[in-house]
């Protein structure tokens, strides 16, 4: 992306745009790229700025606005959950970014970040099974067929070598979807009739259902020792899915704890219980996976910096590739004082 001389315009990624820069590059490249951005912003967290996510629910589901900045870059996101929108023909999640220079204010990027999200959602539980999950691990169930999966699926062979996927899903067209999507892709698919014959063998267990709601995805009875969970669904007050005693019975990692005590599986526990931040496992100050007999579960619900660092790495990504639109966005009269004089010429 070459410096612009016209102050008033942005790059801006359309989802056209996006779109052939995912394909242009590849969506396992893309992903593996993305984990080494997320690692180095993990291993840095300290210095970010954190908030938990700003919401306006509803009963229809919820918008929200992720920020972050670490003191250079700004980054934010605009995304909502609204799960019941495929009855309209609507995506269930929607999302856009921002990523500006914090010295200036001036936005550097404006894109798209629904197919980010997807990408950087896959990109972060791959990099958090990187520590987590058992080691060897090739087998992996996903219970929830919908947009997210065959990110799941490909960011997991691309990261760990996955080779073995057991789908599951109340719809059995959402499964099938998912099969189709993935056919040629290098993965042994089982489309499985029950979430209990979905998890039966599997190393790694992804539940990423859309229901806004407590529900119970995984029973206690349906996870074994040294298997590591991926449970990607929960993300708001009152959502989750899996059992209690599933939770209470692994060592839990976390992104950020005060978001997570809100939205994630924890929401269930008393706050006193112990929970690992992931930072602290990739910065190396604590262990992750301790035992091949260990239960670990990442309690994702998503995060500001997981999106600043899938912003960064798409700005690089813009620099290389130059697949962007030029917005005029900002106001840039030729004296900066004098906004009213420029719209004053503007008509004559």
């Amino acid at each position: 992306m070459n410096a612009m001389p016209k102050l008033n315009v942005v790059p801006f990624v359309s989802v056209d745009s996006m779109m052939k820069l995912v394909m242009k590059i590849g969506v396992e490249r893309f992903i593996t790229e993305l984990v080494a951005y997320l690692e180095e912003d993990f291993r840095r967290w300290e210095v970010f700025d954190k908030t938990p996510r700003v919401g306006s629910h509803c009963d229809d589901g919820v918008i929200e606005l992720m920020p972050t900045s670490d003191g250079a870059l700004y980054g934010f996101k605009y995304v909502n959950g609204h799960p019941y929108n495929n009855r309209t023909g609507r995506q269930t999640v929607t999302a856009f970014g921002v990523l500006s220079d914090l010295s200036t204010g001036y936005p550097m990027m404006i894109t798209e970040m629904t197919i980010l999200t997807a990408l950087r959602t896959a990109a972060t539980s791959a990099m958090a099974a990187k520590y987590l999950a058992p080691k060897g691990a090739r087998t992996m169930a996903i219970i929830g067929n919908g947009a997210q999966s065959e990110f799941q699926a490909l960011a997991f062979k691309a990261v760990l070598g996955i080779d073995k996927l057991r789908l599951y899903d109340i719809d059995p067209a959402a499964t099938r979807k998912c099969a189709a999507n993935l056919a040629g892709r290098g993965f042994t698919i089982v489309e499985a009739r029950t979430a209990e014959e979905a998890v039966a063998g599997a190393d790694i267990i992804t539940t990423v259902t859309a229901d806004k709601k407590s529900a119970t995805v995984l029973h206690d009875n349906m996870v074994g020792e040294g298997v590591h969970i991926n449970a990607v669904g929960g993300d708001c007050p009152g959502k989750t899915e899996l059992a209690r005693d599933i939770v209470t019975r692994s060592d839990i990692f976390v992104e950020y704890p005060p978001q997570t005590w809100i939205e994630g599986e924890i929401q269930q526990l008393d706050r006193d219980h112990p929970i690992t931040e992931l930072w602290r496992v990739i910065s190396g100050q604590t262990e992750g996976r301790k035992s091949d007999r260990q239960i670990t579960l990442f309690d994702s619900v998503g995060f500001a910096i997981e999106d600043f660092s899938a912003l960064r790495y798409l700005r690089d990504q813009l620099a290389a590739n130059g697949v962007y639109e030029e917005l005029d966005l900002l106001a840039d009269p030729d004296e900066p004082r004098d906004l009213y004089g420029m719209l004053l010429r503007s008509v004559a």
